[in-house]
């Protein structure tokens, strides 16, 4: 499926209700320092809407194509062979890019390879089950590639995160009126078939396996009562 699908639906009045929502909730997430490197894979155009560029001065846009608003810094890259080193970014954004990657799966990975311990990532995409979001496929089926399309749904993300060691931390769908958000362990693994899209924020664990030192097989050690006090022992003789 053809990621003009997405710019297309942004168009439609149902789509101008999400990019609100999306911008809301993006200005929300990005919580990190101004100093921290913020990546986000797959550009937008109105990423002006909901970062300030001048403010987050490490804040980066990687598309293959280059796209993105012109206060952002570009690298024209694909997702899946990031040109970037080694835990080297603080926070990663991935809006409505994976549904559209054919290559998803090495996507995360790169991802997990890129995110530095503790740090954050953020993906949104389309609900799957949304009947809206089905019907404009089919009405702009010219923008994609099948007749079948790409969506993925909430619990396939959820198992890439946990076999990629993230610890799922919130799950949001967006309403056309409203965003809902879950924390913790209340995280559900499916949408709602109202809403029309969902995110998913993860941390990045690190988990350090200590090396346990191997113990000696000796002869045992028998220490008697009063052996330390020879004199005892003879006077109790006597």
């Amino acid at each position: 499926m053809k990621r003009n699908f997405l710019f297309a639906w942004y168009q439609t009045p149902r789509g101008k209700l999400l990019k609100e929502l999306e911008t809301t909730y993006l200005q929300r997430s990005i919580t990190v320092s101004c100093q921290q490197t913020v990546l986000q894979i797959g550009g937008l155009g109105w990423e002006n809407e909901f970062v300030d560029c001048t403010l987050y001065k490490h804040y980066v846009v990687l598309d293959a194509k280059c796209l993105g608003s012109d206060e952002a810094k570009k690298i024209k890259a694909k997702a899946y062979a990031l040109p970037l080193k080694n835990d080297s970014i603080d926070m990663i954004i991935v809006p409505h890019l994976l549904e559209f990657d054919a290559y998803r799966f090495q996507t995360m990975r790169e991802i997990e390879r890129v995110l530095k311990p503790e740090g954050i990532v953020l993906i949104i995409n389309f609900n799957p089950w949304s009947i809206w979001v089905r019907y404009q496929f089919l009405w702009e089926i010219k923008m994609a590639d099948s007749l079948r399309g790409h969506f993925i749904g909430c619990t396939r993300v959820l198992d890439w995160l946990k076999l990629l060691n993230f610890e799922v931390t919130a799950s949001s769908e967006f309403f056309l009126d409203a965003v809902k958000t879950r924390h913790g362990k209340s995280i559900p693994n499916n949408c709602s078939f109202s809403a029309t899209a969902y995110a998913i924020k993860a941390i990045k664990r690190r988990y350090n396996l200590i090396p346990l030192t191997p113990v000696k097989n000796g002869s045992p050690r028998i220490i008697l009562a009063n052996s330390l006090n020879p004199s005892a022992q003879l006077n109790n003789h006597d």
